[in-house]
């Protein structure tokens, strides 16, 4: 795994160069831990989208508006949790973020089935 300065100079380069205006590298997976760094070229929106069970987002460079139930205007240095709604996150200027995600959480019933039902678990997967 290259340093975090590294990643992110990394993936600035690649986000000024493609097509779409951004890139995205997977720093972190483990388990249900996901940390991801993102960058966007000014003007980039990535559209609205369901936040998963638990996520942050830390502007490293740059600024960035993030929009949907609640909207805030991020800038290098910030950290804001997302919530559970849908977002969508523009770039203000040409940017990079570390976003941390939680894939599922066992106590908040984010392992729940398709019909919201929870799953019998054993007693050792309680602990």
């Amino acid at each position: 795994m290259p340093a975090l300065p590294d990643a992110i100079t990394q993936a600035m380069n690649q986000a000024r160069t493609a097509e779409n205006g951004r890139h995205a590298d997977l720093l972190v997976n483990d388990g249900p831990l996901r940390q991801t760094v993102i960058a966007l070229r000014r003007g980039v929106r990535l559209p609205e989208h369901n936040s998963p069970p638990a996520a942050s987002i830390q502007v490293v460079r740059g600024s960035l508006r993030v929009t949907g139930q609640e909207e805030a205007e991020l800038r290098a240095g910030d950290l804001e949790a997302l919530t559970h709604f849908r977002h969508a996150v523009e770039a203000l200027e040409d940017c990079a973020f570390v976003l941390t995600t939680v894939t599922s959480q066992p106590s908040s019933g984010s392992h729940a089935t398709r019909t919201g039902e929870m799953p019998v678990m054993e007693d050792e997967d309680r602990a």
